[in-house]
């Protein structure tokens, strides 16, 4: 089953993006802003991200960026 990382600063959009994906996807972990969802990308290597754009600490554009810089780095 694919791996989900969820990420949104609002905890209900978390939750409700949970429940939709719950019966065809295997829940990774969630974050509540952009550097979490970096820091937990690479601890939990997920194979799909859910990304808010608009959140505190880091924005949801500046953590796909990272992100996919560690995916390059990887190859």
């Amino acid at each position: 089953m694919p791996r989900v990382l969820i990420v949104d600063d609002a905890a209900f959009m978390r939750l409700n993006l949970k429940n939709i994906l719950k019966d065809e996807f295997e829940i990774a972990g969630e974050a509540e802003n952009g550097k979490e969802a970096v820091e937990l990308y690479q601890e939990l290597n997920p194979d799909i991200v859910t990304m808010d754009i608009t959140m505190p600490v880091m924005d949801g554009l500046e953590a796909i960026k990272a992100i996919r810089t560690l995916i390059l780095e990887l190859k």
